[in-house]
């Protein structure tokens, strides 16, 4: 393992953002085991095979590596019992477990975003409107949130402040860190994981040219609101991903196109895919479409190291990473009328591929690790140490 140095995350389960930050953490601090609540090696990306991954306890019931959700009333317990050892500084990938690991001497925490079930409930939850069995499950799962989260509020708190220094993955992060905890985090922008270089395969009975969504198909990520703006377009929409809005998803792109009638807007739900079926999306896409409310914007950073543009939400995480008129454009607000508009407009418009990727650029790798790096080690004076930059001191 690299020297001292322990890693952790919140659950190895899922194909995202924060698992792609956690495989650069593996990358960066080679040999390094990582503590992990649960893992499901088909859930996730492969590359974590290659990990020293210590799963807790409860990794032990597979209907919670294939669900982590339904785990939410064990993970806090899960992770007080599991120790980290031989470790003089851990660190953790964090959206609301992770930074709660013990037992090394310092602990820095790279927070993706504190934990949205305690602190954005509404929009973990999504809208109270659509289906009743989509009501049912809201009202069950609002129930269960209200029972655990004082409790949960408690456990929270107390992990935020044993550690020694938080990081944030954008000024929206850093914002509600300095909400939620009181700590004034550094922003540390991660760099895009997915880069064109690699093998690329094909999504079968797709045409290039269409719109792209890639997001883990739940409410808040407003997939639906990218589906029927792609629709009111007559423009092909590829989305990856997936999660448990995925049925609701699939019928309203079926009834839609069963009310056109023809192959215009036609909706493919892809579900997960691999890295080569990825690469293939973002070089092959017209535009990438996100309308979701995000603490980080990684998918322009992702869609535009292949030149690809982006028409995301004037909000959050994409105020960090799109520079309008530079690698995307903009809507106000996640209505289907104003997410087509933009469409529309960033069709119309020339744009400059190497502008898009220099912008990309400015996200690099190297600029993460070696800052990253000069952190962890105690003898950076001034690099998030006791007094450095990004720091609270610890009352632990």
């Amino acid at each position: 393992m690299t020297e001292g140095v322990a890693l952790a995350h919140d659950y190895a389960t899922q194909r995202g953002g924060a698992e792609r930050v956690a495989l650069l953490l593996a990358d960066a601090f080679p040999g390094s085991p990582m503590y992990t609540t649960l893992y499901d090696p088909d859930g996730t990306f492969p590359e974590f095979a290659d990990v020293d991954l210590r799963p807790s306890g409860i990794d032990r019931l597979g209907l919670l590596r294939r669900n982590h959700r339904l785990a939410l009333p064990l993970l806090a317990g899960a992770v007080d019992r599991q120790r980290v050892v031989d470790a003089d500084v851990l660190v953790a990938s964090s959206t609301g477990w992770a930074h709660g690991y013990r037992g090394a001497g310092r602990t820095v925490v790279y927070c993706h975003a504190p934990a949205r079930w305690l602190y954005q409930r509404d929009r973990y939850l999504g809208p109270q409107d659509g289906a009743l069995a989509h009501r049912a499950r809201r009202r069950a799962a609002a129930a269960a949130l209200g029972i655990l989260t004082p409790r949960l509020r408690r456990w929270d708190a107390a992990a935020a402040r044993r550690a020694d220094v938080y990081l944030a993955n954008s000024t929206v992060t850093q914002r509600a860190v300095r909400e939620a905890y009181g700590i004034e985090a550094e922003v540390l922008p991660p760099p895009p994981a997915m880069l064109p270089a690699g093998p690329e395969s094909p999504a079968p009975g797709v045409e290039p040219g269409f719109l792209l969504c890639v997001a883990r198909l739940l409410p808040y990520k407003n997939v639906d609101v990218v589906v029927e703006a792609a629709q009111a377009t007559g423009r092909e929409l590829v989305v990856v991903g997936d999660g448990p809005d995925r049925a609701r998803l699939e019928t309203l792109a079926a009834r839609s196109a069963s009310r056109r009638g023809d192959a215009a807007g036609r909706v493919h739900l892809l579900g997960r895919v691999d890295d080569a079926t990825l690469r293939w999306a973002y070089r092959n896409a017209s535009a990438l479409v996100a309308a979701s409310y995000e603490d980080y914007g990684l998918s322009p950073l992702e869609a535009g190291a292949f030149g690809r543009p982006s028409v995301v939400l004037r909000d959050g995480g994409y105020l960090d990473t799109v520079a309008d008129g530079v690698n995307g454009v903009f809507f106000d607000d996640p209505r289907p009328d104003l997410v087509a508009a933009a469409v529309e407009t960033a069709a119309a418009r020339p744009w400059d591929d190497d502008a898009v990727t220099a912008h990309v650029a400015t996200f690099g790798r190297d600029r993460f690790v070696t800052r990253l790096r000069a952190i962890v080690d105690p003898r950076t004076r001034g690099a998030g140490t006791a007094d450095g930059p990004g720091t609270r001191r610890s009352d632990r």
